[in-house]
């Protein structure tokens, strides 16, 4: 059995951007593919996953694959429009754009093979994890499994700035496990406009079946990237606003679309396509904005091997997978398969951005007179956080209910 563990660390402490490459298409449409199927499986809860990182860990495995499981990672993928081996070099160029410069933003990746004392792998697919993924290879005896789930745990939460805690458990190995892929992606980013505490104050916040909230409400205002869009029909309600706000140097950004008031987040959902989402990126026109976002954190763990096969990746999760990782000519790689594929994710969007980062000054706060388009966040929203230079969706979600914070004492009626 095989462990497949993709954990994406998201702290995104407010900031956001967006643009098109035609070089990042395939994982686009498994990026929207994914939210779909979450979707319709998470009813009115909070979404937030990263599809960088699910292809990353997928790169990885698709490396011990071949037949029926190969042919079904690329289809879903989108990889069938490259040359047979080619997306593992596009994986690599991709991850190599996103991580270059961290002066402003950081995005860190990490890559961990966890094998099996005593067993012989593949020496070939060990070297191309290390070419393309930069793949740490690690021998465990998973027999002990509690010290071996401690061990993988706490090599997570090294990697993601002790965000993503208790990844797997002591029930998540067992005699017949060989080995575990580990994929965790770390992101931190400072606004290019940051928000003033200051005016950060207690709101209420619609929830899509009427009920309220009461959360902490951020306020700005300043030059953002905004259009207003429709679909040309009833289905999303009319008119629908995009805001797309740059982190600094604005290699990466985080765009929010945002439904009318009164139409539900559910009924804009099934417009969104990677080709719609080029069309914000493209349309959007920088332009004085008053900003109202909630202060908010969100965490998720899913179970891929529930979701992958609603994409069409069946294969790798049933016995006689053949998983080519083993070193053996006994037929043992015939009974190699995935026995559990998680993905556990924390995003976090505050007014400063990285810790002890200086606030930029701002408007003082009104809601007497609106002389610029207004963007007001009180209600459910979807979001994606994307490399500009790539087109590299690193993280796509939605938030149905802020977490509630506690309660700052000031609120926007009594100004």
């Amino acid at each position: 059995m095989v462990l497949l563990g993709i954990l994406p660390l998201i702290l995104c402490q407010v900031s956001f951007v967006i643009t098109y490459s035609q070089d990042s298409s395939p994982v686009a449409e498994f990026s929207v593919n994914v939210y779909h199927h979450l979707r319709l499986s998470e009813n009115e809860e909070n979404i937030i996953y990263s599809p960088l990182s699910i292809a990353l860990a997928l790169g990885m495995v698709e490396l011990g694959t071949h037949g029926t499981a190969l042919k079904e990672i690329r289809h879903a993928m989108g990889y069938e429009s490259l040359k047979s081996g080619d997306e593992f070099q596009f994986l690599r160029n991709l991850t190599q754009a996103i991580t270059a410069d961290e002066s402003q933003c950081v995005v860190k990746l990490a890559n961990s093979l966890f094998l099996q004392t005593g067993i012989h792998f593949s020496e070939k697919v060990l070297q191309l994890m290390k070419k393309y993924f930069h793949t740490d290879i690690e021998n465990v005896d998973f027999q002990q499994s509690a010290a071996v789930a401690e061990h993988i745990n706490k090599w997570v939460e090294n990697h993601t700035e002790n965000k993503i805690n208790n990844l797997l458990s002591s029930e998540d190995f067992d005699q017949d496990t060989r080995l575990a892929v580990i994929n965790a992606i770390y992101f931190r980013g400072n606004w290019k406009n940051q928000f003033r505490p200051e005016h950060t104050r207690t709101f209420s916040f619609t929830k899509d079946d009427g009920n309220e909230v009461q959360i902490l409400m951020m306020y700005q205002q300043g030059d953002f990237y905004y259009g207003e869009f429709s679909d040309g029909t009833t289905e999303a309600g009319g008119v629908y606003q995009v805001l797309e706000m740059p982190y600094e140097r604005e290699e990466m950004s985080m765009m929010i679309v945002l439904p009318r008031q009164e139409v539900p987040l559910a009924t804009l959902e099934p417009i969104i396509k990677p080709q719609l989402i080029d069309e914000w990126a493209n349309s959007v026109k920088k332009q004085k904005v008053e900003v109202y976002l909630p202060r908010f954190k969100v965490e998720q763990k899913i179970d891929l091997k529930n979701q992958l096969p609603k994409l069409g990746v069946r294969k790798i999760f049933e016995e006689g997978a053949n998983l080519a990782f083993l070193n053996d000519s006994s037929g043992n790689n015939q009974n190699m398969y995935i026995g559990k594929a998680v993905q556990k994710s924390f995003f976090e969007v505050t007014e400063e951005g990285a810790e002890g980062a200086a606030a930029s000054g701002m408007i003082a706060l009104t809601r007497m007179l609106v002389l610029y388009p207004q963007v007001m966040a009180d209600h459910p929203f979807f979001f994606i956080v994307r490399n500009r230079k790539t087109g590299a969706i690193i993280f796509m979600g939605r938030i149905m209910n802020p977490e509630v914070n506690e309660v700052n004492m000031h609120d926007f009626d009594a100004l």
